[in-house]
């Protein structure tokens, strides 16, 4: 299934402080199916390990692009079973 992208969230430009903060609140507005495009200034893979602490099997991860300057990942919300 492709979702909707709902939400680009570009975080570079964001203090590091608040952009994991900034990523969980779009995250979780997102309507079950959609997604967001995460754009970010290095690898996310630490955020991907924290949703997959704090939210598994909620959501899918899909590189668009990967570096070396800009990352873009797609995060969809699964749609409940």
């Amino acid at each position: 299934m492709t979702e909707t992208v709902a939400a680009t969230l570009d975080v570079r430009p964001l203090p590091p402080r608040e952009k994991h903060l900034r990523i969980h609140e779009t995250f979780a507005a997102l309507q079950p199916g959609a997604a967001m495009l995460l754009v970010n200034d290095h690898d996310p893979k630490p955020l991907h390990y924290e949703f997959q602490a704090e939210r598994p099997g909620q959501f899918t991860w899909t590189y668009v692009e990967s570096g070396p300057e800009v990352w873009r990942v797609r995060i969809a919300k699964q749609a409940a079973s």
